[in-house]
């Protein structure tokens, strides 16, 4: 059981991601909150949604007091939509997933070879525009491969194929090109710090490049797959020629392969590549927020192997656990066993299926049965 603070007032901060598909991070933390007080009355809950860099990211900036900006972009398939970025000060956090994302797709409609980022690079552009200096770039999510042309386009770099005209839009088109200029890149872009925030490490291409683990998910047979492979690899190529041997080590740089190989795009830009929760945390006030908890509640939907890499509840347990607080995690579904979680930092995990076998309806009620659920901490660590 953790300590009370000086005064008496048990302090929880509650810095969990979203159940994906049943809440959103502010929806979980307030839902926790209000199980812990069921309990506990005086409890003082702190909540920081979280997220890792996808999507999500621009909702978890808003949350810990950045002011929400509304641009008109283009879709990934050239339809005109309304995204969002986030900007305090002459800082932004901007989310490809805003512009590019699978959920800006028409339902049931996936375009692995057609997808463009071009809205991405236009939120950038909306970015500088309102005098940001230092861009967190989160990159996830996307419905794209197209090594990030499209973003480039956006701001200014031209690809043309042999015959002078500009190469088809995605990852399919960048197989006709013949040259790439990034003299007309935004000059601004110069003077920013450009920060590229991905739970990813994947190089470009190849095995582990952005079209063979990424490209299936949104929607790319083994053909396509072999298409944007071969396309990303002449666009690396095609781009020697204008930046020299940067483009190649970008290429096969980890990141490169992220959101669709957008991350080569960005890194080509200049961006330095760091794990999406750890710049997330920095931009979200996590290490103030943390000395004042003495229990820390993090967690996201599904707990398993992929959380241990990279993921928001694995990066908020490291930083808590470097500073001595305890951390137990919240989720739908739980697929680690406990010596898992002890090693990432997170004493123990309280999934919706205990409460809740049937998990359609823990999908369909996750907010009750997730306030049972913090009834069930509140009792175990704060009672």
């Amino acid at each position: 059981m953790a300590d009370a603070a000086v005064d008496g007032t048990r302090r929880v901060l509650v810095a969990a991601d979203k159940f994906k598909g049943s809440l959103t991070a502010v929806e979980v933390a307030e839902r926790v909150a209000a199980g812990l007080r069921r309990i506990v009355p005086g409890v003082d809950v702190e909540a920081l949604p979280v997220a890792d860099g996808g999507d999500g990211t621009v909702a978890a900036a808003v949350a810990a007091g950045f002011e929400r900006r509304e641009v008109r972009v283009a879709g990934p398939l050239g339809d005109e939509v309304t995204a969002a970025f986030a900007l305090r000060g002459d800082t932004a956090v901007v989310e490809m997933a805003e512009a590019s994302g699978l959920q800006r797709l028409p339902a049931g409609v996936l375009a692995p070879l057609t997808a463009s980022t071009y809205g991405s690079g236009e939120l950038l552009r909306a970015a500088l525009d309102a005098g940001a200096r230092t861009i967190v770039f989160g990159v996830g999510g996307s419905a794209t491969t197209d090594g990030g042309a499209g973003m480039l386009s956006a701001l200014g770099a031209r690809f043309l194929r042999e015959d002078g005209e500009p190469v088809a839009p995605g990852g399919g088109g960048l197989a006709d090109a013949a040259s790439a200029d990034l003299s007309g890149l935004d000059p601004r872009l110069a003077d920013v710090e450009l920060v590229l925030a991905s739970d990813v490490d994947n190089p470009l291409t190849g095995p582990k490049g952005a079209p063979a683990v990424y490209g299936p998910q949104k929607g790319a047979s083994p053909e396509d797959v072999e298409t944007l492979d071969a396309a990303l690899a002449h666009f690396a190529k095609v781009l020697e020629g204008t930046v020299g041997a940067r483009a190649a080590e970008y290429a096969a740089s980890p990141g490169a392969g992220a959101a669709g190989g957008i991350g080569y795009g960005a890194l080509l830009l200049g961006a330095r590549f760091r794990a999406g929760i750890e710049v997330m945390l920095d931009v979200l006030g996590f290490a103030p927020a943390l000395e004042r908890a003495e229990l820390v509640i993090t967690g996201e939907g599904s707990l398993d192997e992929q959380t241990l890499h990279g993921k928001a509840p694995a990066g908020v347990a490291a930083a808590a656990r470097a500073a001595g607080k305890e951390v137990v995690a919240v989720c739908g579904r739980l697929a680690l066993p406990a010596e898992a979680l002890g090693r990432a930092g997170i004493r123990r995990a309280y999934p919706l299926t205990d409460e809740e076998p049937d998990v359609a309806k823990c999908i369909a009620d996750a907010g009750p049965i997730l306030e049972r659920v913090a009834e069930r901490i509140a009792r175990d660590f704060l009672a």
